[in-house]
């Protein structure tokens, strides 16, 4: 959860004042300090490369300025202008400001009397930047990262990651984004992008103390089912595959063993194995395989499990991988992890979509 003061997280319980700014930054400079913003809305997904989308609704004329991005150093252009977001809470006697973070502005058009403003995360930074000739690793896991995503990011890397070396002759052709995937699945690591802008890689994990009870009918939450379901991208077993010092392969399995998977191994899904493979030159022991087979299994579990929806009025401080404890739809007190929410920027209905993890 984003930080919040105790007032505002008791306020944000029930219905409340609130405001949104925007700020627009470029290469450092401040371009415009407070953009009028009539409507707009912040999605994430963590399933997806790049996880937040913003879309803002903005008026063509405001105060003497005029919004419509006519020239590539507007601060509503899409040449490297970034938005920092904030969400107001009105304490009484003023506003506290949460920090939702940077977003890199896409696209923005003129329709009327509005302009739109479309931004995704930072991420777009190394997901568009491919490589203009081969890119070849040396250092550790954490120097190849860092030449993978700075300057465009800050990285930070949780002090409980294990660095190693890179092994000899890694090499990768063009696909910026997917070398930190692959080393990142290798490690094996999760990574987000923070609020304030840097990119945190931090252990793999969807346990945690819950840091928000939500109970069905209070205050206007309402949860049911998602009711989709399909076999595809379904597996109940990780083989995680590398190859050792002296050449030889070597592999790690990890089994879905979780009593409330749908696709746990010992179950009704199959009674034969369905293995997800996973191959890398990063992995060269047996138990950086068997590593990165559990983590990836954890990754996969994400896309399977049961949901539910959640509306709720508005709660500024979640984000994506927070854990909540959920009552309602047959469950009590029990912890769901957040898999993707929408935070409308004007007053209205959030909704989150939560995977359980017990049963």
């Amino acid at each position: 959860m984003l930080p919040m003061s105790d007032a505002a997280l008791a306020i944000v319980q029930r219905s409340f004042t609130m405001d949104v700014r925007g700020e627009v930054w470029r290469d450092g400079e401040l371009l415009a300090a407070d953009i009028p913003i009539d409507d707009g809305s912040e999605d994430r997904d963590r399933s997806l490369t790049v996880a937040e989308r913003v879309n803002l609704t903005v008026p063509r004329e405001d105060r003497g300025v005029d919004w419509a991005p006519v020239h590539p150093d507007h601060p509503l252009a899409a040449y490297g202008q970034q938005l920092h977001i904030s969400y107001g809470v009105d304490v009484g006697g003023g506003f506290e400001w949460i920090d939702r973070g940077w977003f890199l502005i896409t696209e923005s058009s003129t329709d009327g009397d509005t302009v739109n403003v479309q931004a995704e995360g930072l991420l777009t930074l190394i997901d568009e930047a491919k490589f203009a000739a081969p890119f070849q690793p040396s250092g550790t896991f954490m120097s190849t990262a860092r030449g993978l995503v700075e300057p465009a990011l800050t990285v930070e890397v949780d002090d409980t990651l294990i660095d190693r070396s890179i092994p000899v002759g890694m090499q990768w052709d063009d696909d910026r984004m997917g070398a930190l995937t692959e080393l990142l699945d290798a490690w094996p690591a999760d990574a987000r992008v923070t609020e304030s802008g840097a990119l945190r890689i931090e252990p793999v994990t969807d346990t945690g103390t819950p840091v928000l009870s939500l109970t069905d009918t209070a205050e206007g939450t309402v949860m049911r089912w998602l009711g989709s379901s399909s076999r595809d991208g379904a597996f109940n077993v990780v083989v995680a595959r590398g190859e050792d010092t002296d050449g030889n392969q070597i592999q790690g399995v990890a089994y879905d063993l979780d009593s409330i998977s749908p696709t746990r191994f010992d179950g009704p899904f199959s009674p034969l194995a369905v293995p997800y493979f996973y191959t890398s030159p990063l992995l060269t022991t047996v138990a950086q395989c068997r590593k990165a087979a559990q983590t990836t299994l954890t990754r996969l579990r994400r896309t399977t499990g049961r949901r539910l929806e959640i509306t709720m009025v508005p709660h500024p401080g979640l984000v994506t991988g927070d854990i909540v404890s959920v009552t309602g739809a047959g469950l009590t007190a029990a912890p769901c992890v957040i898999e993707s929410l929408s935070l409308p920027y004007s007053p209205g209905e959030q909704r989150l979509a939560v995977r359980t993890l017990a049963a």
